[in-house]
């Protein structure tokens, strides 16, 4: 991975929802109650993806 993926928590009525921007393809997601907890989930999130599908897969478009 060329650079660090930019990570935008959002909060919403019912919690925190978190995603990296510039992904060419797929989608990655994490939530949480907290803003601690939706950053921890997409990074978990994130690391299951590259396990799955390989670094090339966070390319960004």
């Amino acid at each position: 991975m060329g650079s660090p993926l930019k990570i935008v928590v959002e909060k919403h009525s019912d919690g925190y929802v978190a995603y990296p921007l510039g992904l060419e393809r797929g989608v990655i997601v994490g939530q949480g109650d907290t803003y601690q907890e939706a950053l921890a989930d997409v990074r978990s999130a994130i690391a299951f993806h590259v396990e799955t599908f390989g670094l090339e897969a966070l390319a960004a478009g």
